[in-house]
């Protein structure tokens, strides 16, 4: 038997329904995914920062590490310090040896100035010599004599010379080793190579690190970039150097400036061989979208490696950017 109902019943029936219906058509609205404004594309992912390190060059005892996680630091800050006393002992006894080696230097060409006024003086008696034999002046046991002088001055003159090779040659050493020692001293103090923030204490105060040991890890906050993924159409559109946006979830409101740094040259995600549209869609290419330096600069504080966002890219040229991004759902 078929229900009836009163005209107050399905009045309310028809209220509830029509209550339903426009819920969810306002539910749909706001909703649904906004549009990608047209022009551009984006990608999901998390910022990032590149990552270096203040090691030492040397092994050595670490007396001093002056930075903690978190810390900002500032290209060629001190970060930490090894012990020194023994290479700068050395340093001492190697500036000492290289005063003997000037001393002995500036010796040897003293002896070499007079080897070569001996050396004259003999010439010029031996040719004098020479000339009297001719007149019968003087006899040939002079001349022998005088020959004799001179091959001796001759072979002074040639050895005053190698010696002064050869201690040019050591003031050489000497100071090769003053400078080298010099820049073992300047290696006990490690500098922070880039500015950035502190990660990790790799190394504490009293342990002996190797050359090439890290003591602290920090990144280079001026150098933020968000990798994002995009399809083989879209990718296609990317322009090198292009204007790109970085919208992070914890700041909605805020365009961060940037550009295209990098696409990658092959596709990731998918098999090796495809052979349908729908299967080469899939194809997805990695963007690099790195934020701008002088934003950075004023803003190093805001942007933190780690934070999730959206990475948007032009794909039409001449596209603007709108004054509010939308935020797709992910």
């Amino acid at each position: 038997m078929p229900l009836k109902l009163s005209g107050k019943r399905l009045t309310r029936v028809i209220i509830i329904a029509a209550a339903v219906v426009i819920s969810g058509i306002v539910a749909w609205y706001f909703l649904k995914p906004p549009a990608v404004p047209d022009g551009l594309a984006y990608g999901n992912g998390r910022l990032e920062a590149t990552e270096t390190a203040i090691a030492s060059k040397i092994q050595g005892k670490l007396i001093e590490v002056r930075f903690r996680e978190g810390a900002d630091l500032k290209e060629g800050e001190i970060g930490a310090l090894l012990d020194g006393e023994d290479v700068k002992a050395q340093l001492r006894a190697a500036e000492a040896n290289l005063i003997s080696a000037r001393e002995s230097a500036r010796e040897t060409r003293e002896s070499l100035k007079s080897a070569i006024s001996e050396q004259k003086l003999a010439v010029a008696t031996y040719k004098r010599t020479e000339e009297l034999i001719k007149k019968n002046f003087i006899s040939e046991a002079q001349l022998d004599k005088d020959r004799t002088t001179l091959q001796t001055a001759n072979s002074t003159l040639a050895g005053a010379k190698n010696r002064v090779a050869e201690a040019d040659a050591a003031v050489e050493a000497a100071a090769a080793n003053v400078d080298a020692l010099k820049v073992s001293v300047d290696d006990t103090i490690l500098r922070v190579p880039v500015d950035g923030r502190v990660l990790y204490r790799l190394a504490e105060p009293g342990e002996v690190i190797s050359a090439g040991g890290r003591v602290l890890a920090m990144i280079d906050l001026s150098d933020v970039y968000m990798y994002v993924y995009l399809n083989t159409e879209e990718a296609g559109k990317v322009v090198m150097g292009d204007e790109a946006r970085i919208v992070l979830d914890a700041l909605p409101d805020v365009q961060i400036p940037a550009h295209i740094a990098f696409v990658a040259p092959k596709n990731q995600f998918t098999p090796k061989e495809v052979e349908t549209q729908e299967e080469r869609v899939k194809f997805m290419f990695r963007v690099k979208v790195k934020v701008n330096r002088d934003w950075l600069e004023k803003n190093s504080n805001v942007a933190k490696p780690g934070m999730p966002g959206i990475g948007w890219v032009k794909i039409k040229p001449g596209t603007t950017w709108p004054a509010t991004l939308p935020q797709p759902s992910r």
